[in-house]
């Protein structure tokens, strides 16, 4: 719309300023949404009183509008609670600044100095929890997040200050812990000495946390009538689903130090997170997973477009039914009860979640959250689980890159492109990438075969007609 003012501070000059609390590695729609917009209702109810102040975790390239909008930015909460509609809207005024320690590395370790800065969250997808050898101390920065979060520990120690309660949301089990395991392996490598990591382990809180909210992002094809509804234009809003669940294995100081139940959030501080992680990353990260890829082969576009198509919702209904729920431990009923949540949450039509966002680093997301499960049903069974099966052959195939974007590091990208080179040998050369499956899936009996017969299928057939063939 013309004549509408871009979100700054100077539309709500009384706003305020609160110090700097929490370090956020990622600024993305996910972690805005759901971390950002949870320190938000802290603020709002005066129980937090603290910012963030996120760092780039890997673009060389900052994002200007972060500076151009004073980073603030609009949530959007749309869905269904208890039968009945929602649809607010909030200003994030949570999020003081944007550090691109590749623009200006001083400044990021300057964080070092700060006491107030007491917690660090991430969100730097299932591929940003690696170990990087080629990292060093004296890179500026480090590429890997473990690398630079371990640069800034090591500067907080030097200087004497207390530590942090680190809670990273990546998707991978035990985040916690494989962070610090990295950590350690860096400061080892770089020789920081016995000191240091009596520090690191004795004055930092590694927790290891669970993240469930759907976030589909910006909204697309809503600019006009959210311009006239807010009267302001912002690049930067993200459209959340109502649904929250944010599980964090810890200490109970945490819940006063950070008080999101108290805020009313659907937040649980725990000893032993795994039921809640299990439920969540095997019965909604793995269907959203799977039907990435071979919705997008058939032309859908959203999620919402899955659960629309007779052949689609009935493969994710039965993926969840008869290939995840019975290889969980956990009562069947609560399960069931869970899955059909997950699958109302699915069909939410205020919730346009492209396929396309979410295929980002789809090979790590299988890995965490699909072959686990395939794996078991194989040892179990003794036999391959279809549904799995075909939605990894549609993965395999869709990497091909011929027919859709592929979004993922530039390594899997290359990896794959060696592979599709000599087409005869693809799917043996893939399952024998154990950098990308942690094992060599070429030794699961009848993977190769079966996941050949897929790609040939998909190939000339499609997926659609490979779905009604499992019905």
């Amino acid at each position: 719309m013309a004549n509408v003012p871009r979100l700054s501070r100077s539309l709500f000059p009384s706003l305020p300023a609160y110090p700097e609390r929490v370090i956020q590695f990622g600024g993305g729609n996910f972690i805005r949404a759901f971390v950002d917009w949870q320190l938000q209702q802290m603020n709002d109810q005066g129980l937090f009183e603290g910012r963030s102040v996120l760092v780039q975790a890997f673009s060389k390239e900052s994002n200007p509008t972060f500076d151009e909008q004073d980073h603030l930015f609009t949530v959007l909460v749309n869905g269904i609670v208890d039968g009945q509609p929602v649809d607010s809207v909030q200003l994030v005024s949570s999020v003081s600044r944007l550090i691109n320690p590749y623009a200006d590395y001083a400044q990021y370790l300057d964080l070092a100095k700060d006491e107030n800065l007491q917690f660090i969250v991430s969100n730097t997808t299932e591929a940003g929890i690696v170990y990087r050898p080629e990292d060093s101390l004296n890179d500026q920065p480090p590429v890997g997040f473990p690398g630079k979060l371990t640069a800034l520990l090591h500067r907080r120690y030097t200087l004497g200050r207390p530590g942090f309660t680190i809670i990273p949301c990546e998707l991978i089990d035990r985040n916690g812990e494989k962070l610090l395991e990295i950590v350690k392996r860096h400061a080892e490598d770089w020789q920081l000495g016995a000191d240091f990591q009596d520090w690191l382990v004795r004055e930092n809180t590694f927790c290891c946390s669970l993240v469930d909210r759907i976030v589909p992002g910006f909204p697309r094809g809503r600019q006009d009538e959210l311009e006239a509804r807010l009267g302001y234009r912002d690049e930067l809003m993200v459209t959340s689903e109502p649904y929250l669940l944010w599980v964090i294995e810890g200490p109970d100081s945490i819940r006063e130090a950070l008080p999101l139940a108290e805020a009313g959030l659907n937040v649980i501080v725990t000893s032993d997170m795994t039921p809640y992680r299990e439920r969540k990353v095997h019965l909604l990260n793995g269907p959203h997973t799977a039907m990435v890829p071979l919705g997008l082969l058939a032309g859908l576009e959203k999620v919402e477009d899955v659960m629309q198509d007779e052949a689609f919702s009935r493969f994710i209904r039965s993926l969840m039914e008869q290939e995840l729920i019975p290889l969980l431990n956990l009562p069947p009923q609560e399960l069931q009860a869970y899955a059909e949540a997950v699958l109302d949450r699915f069909r939410n039509p205020a919730i346009r979640h492209e396929l396309r966002s979410i295929s980002l680093n789809s090979i790590s997301k299988f890995r965490a959250r699909l072959l686990p499960m395939l794996l078991k049903y194989v040892q179990e069974r003794g036999e391959l689980p279809p549904r799995m099966t075909l939605a990894l052959a549609a993965l395999l195939y869709s990497y091909r890159g011929d027919r859709i974007v592929r979004q993922d590091e530039a390594a899997v990208l290359e990896t794959f492109d060696r592979a599709w080179a000599e087409p005869e040998n693809f799917t043996e050369v893939m399952l024998g990438e154990t950098t990308l499956w942690g094992i060599n899936l070429n030794e699961v009996p009848g993977l190769k075969d079966r996941l050949e017969r897929h790609l040939e299928e998909l190939e000339h057939v499609g997926s659609r007609s490979l779905l009604h063939q499992l019905a």
